[in-house]
């Protein structure tokens, strides 16, 4: 791809004129963003409002090269629709060596029909979750049994999870194995908005944002959890959220919660739903551009009438409490899933770059090592690095790339962290009691007795 680009560049007429990178940085505003890909400047100001990714990616790479990222996002039938974009060409084009062979990666990938080759995991996935929730259905509606009903509530949470990895790789690509992009959407809600009350486009709102901004304290949403988590010391600051466009204000609240977090952490991760919940409907009562979203209201809708409902038919408060309690908890293990891919790695604070964009993917993430008989539980999740580098690649496909990889990682000295289950939760634990001790330390705490002493010292 890098030879074509500069033989068209060689070929170009005086219609272009030819800019500098640094002229290019200073066009980073929502009403004058452009960007470069492959050495060609584009205005993109006008199509901020109607990019498919959002404009919160747009925004947060604005002024710089993007090309990696529009690689990683983009299929080959995105190209053509560039042109009209056209408004210069770089003076100073350059192409780091770990980009290009990055570049090729994609390449041989697209060339070799991987990122076409979707499986069977999707069809799987609905009918496993069809089948659970008939299961459901049935032990609450003609059962009287607790116990059987404590089963049902677990196999909600299953439920959640396995739809939660379709919603996931819906949001990526089409998940379909015909080329429908009104049937992938219609998965999308279903998987998303109808099954959890999850909204899809809250999700890829989010998740577009994680993936660009990976790990960047104030660009990631998705490390940013004040006052109740901070991964880092420099969440003390009390740094702006550019995602929600607020201060992470850390207070007394805050740093009483944090000096704490290794002990609340998987208390919260239990409960962590509800947090889904809330941004999804922030986001659909909000003015923030939402495609479709009266799509998304119906579906979230659904969810809040069929969910309730089946709670409800349940004998005593008691066991609805208890319904709802286990159904949530056993969804923690998806949330503890996402944040060991994230929690224990390289963190940095300011804007994504362009020209580092394959770095930081890697060092911003974690894999969980798993024999493939496993790969089911982690719903992808287990080849993060391979995900985040590839990210229109099929689930079903991650293991197969996996030591290219690494390998590519190896030959230029960047980090490929990978860690069993166990391990990658002890990793994340001691992330947050490392935080957890600085902010005590901060806030002068009280004399502490010898029981604290003790239980402190080793965790």
């Amino acid at each position: 791809m890098d030879e074509r680009a500069g033989a068209e560049m060689k070929t170009t007429t005086d219609k272009y004129k030819y800019i500098t990178t640094a002229e290019l940085r200073q066009h980073n505003t929502p009403s004058d963003l452009w960007i470069s890909i492959q050495g060609k400047v584009y205005d993109v100001t006008q199509w901020l409002q109607h990019h498919p990714g959002g404009d919160l990616p747009l925004l947060s790479l604005a002024g710089q090269d993007v090309t990696d990222a529009f690689v990683a996002y983009h299929p080959p039938a995105a190209w053509p629709m560039l042109d009209r974009f056209c408004v210069a060409h770089l003076s100073d084009f350059h192409v780091s060596d770990v980009s290009r062979e990055y570049r090729r990666l994609v390449a041989d990938f697209s060339k070799g029909g991987l990122f076409h080759r979707k499986g069977h995991s999707a069809s799987a996935s609905l009918l496993l979750m069809a089948v659970l929730l008939a299961t459901i259905v049935y032990g609450v509606l003609y059962t009287q049994s607790p116990a059987a009903h404590a089963a049902c509530a677990m196999l909600m949470g299953i439920v959640w999870i396995q739809s939660g990895f379709l919603g996931h790789d819906s949001g990526h690509y089409n998940v379909m194995a015909q080329r429908c992009p009104g049937l992938n959407r219609a998965m999308q809600v279903l998987a998303g908005n109808c099954v959890t009350g999850i909204s899809i486009g809250w999700w890829k709102r989010n998740h577009n944002v994680h993936h660009i901004a990976c790990n960047s304290l104030d660009y990631d949403p998705d490390l940013q959890h004040i006052p109740l988590f901070a991964v880092s010391s420099k969440f003390f600051k009390s740094l702006t959220s550019v995602y929600y466009e607020r201060r992470m204000v850390f207070d007394k609240f805050a740093r009483f919660f944090v000096s704490y977090q290794h002990w609340s952490f998987y208390p919260v991760m239990c409960v962590a739903r509800v947090n889904l919940f809330a941004q999804s409907i922030a986001l659909l009562l909000s003015k923030t551009h939402v495609p479709n979203r009266w799509q998304e209201v119906l579906g979230v809708a659904f969810f809040w009438v069929w969910y309730p409902l089946l709670v409800s038919c349940l004998p005593s408060w008691g066991e609805r409490v208890a319904f709802v309690l286990i159904s949530f908890a056993v969804t923690g293990i998806q949330h503890v899933q996402f944040c060991l891919n994230h929690f224990s790695t390289e963190v940095y604070v300011g804007p994504p770059k362009g020209n580092d964009w394959f770095e930081k993917q890697t060092m911003g993430t974690l894999n969980i090592s798993c024999p493939p008989w496993m790969d089911w539980f982690h719903g992808g999740l287990q080849f993060q690095v391979e995900h985040h580098l590839f990210p229109r690649l099929p689930r079903c496909n991650l293991r197969l790339i996996s030591p290219l990889v690494k390998e590519l990682c190896k030959k230029h000295r960047l980090p490929y962290s990978s860690y069993s289950f166990l391990e990658a939760n002890k990793r994340t634990i001691a992330t947050l009691r490392a935080a957890a001790l600085q902010a005590r330390d901060l806030a002068n705490p009280v004399p502490k007795n010898l029981v604290w002493e003790a239980v402190n010292t080793h965790g």
